[in-house]
């Protein structure tokens, strides 16, 4: 089944290869929903409400939020305000590490952070860590070529059956100190 993507992430730095991953899926015959450069330009010139507002536009008709995740990604505020956009609207959330594909110059990055290990969700009195109900996946490691539409239909089958859009979901301002289980 097709699913319509959004992809998230930090524009500045990991362009070239979040190019990488949303041409691999465009070349299987996909309806990609992504980020246009235009429009990203153009929301940089505009308020932080402009913004948010295109990020929404841009996320309707989609079930699924691909999270490309480099160097700095996680700390970006506009990753986080997708991420927490995306599972208000019921979409499956797949993390993808892109620091080894090589960028234009062909060098590889330092790994980052996972968002979805410092994003958390509330159910009941109980908070856990979204990583806990969604996976991460290296994209060469992983063989994301071939493997991202399943991780995506994965994603989207999992939300379907979790339901996390009533839920509180945050990223606190000061870490949590709660274990991974």
């Amino acid at each position: 089944m097709a699913r319509n993507v959004y992809f998230s992430f930090h524009y500045e730095i990991d362009i070239w290869r979040a190019n990488v991953v949303r041409n691999s899926w465009i070349t299987r015959g996909g309806q990609a929903s992504f980020w246009d450069k235009s429009l990203w330009e153009e929301a940089k010139k505009k308020s932080d409400t402009a913004i948010k507002n295109l990020i929404n536009k841009g996320l309707e008709g989609t079930t699924a939020t691909v999270v490309l995740i480099g160097r700095s990604t996680a700390n970006r505020p506009w990753v986080r305000y997708e991420v927490l956009q995306s599972l208000k609207r019921g979409n499956g959330i797949v993390g993808v590490h892109i620091n080894n594909i090589p960028n234009q110059l062909r060098f590889k990055s330092a790994p980052g952070p996972d968002p979805l290990d410092k994003c958390f969700v509330l159910i009941g009195k109980k908070t856990h860590r979204l990583s806990e109900f969604y996976r991460t996946h290296d994209y060469v490691n992983d063989n994301g070529y071939e493997r991202l539409p399943l991780w995506i239909e994965f994603a989207c089958r999992k939300a379907e059956s979790t339901d996390l859009s009533r839920c509180k979901c945050f990223f606190p301002i000061f870490p949590l100190r709660i274990p991974k289980s």
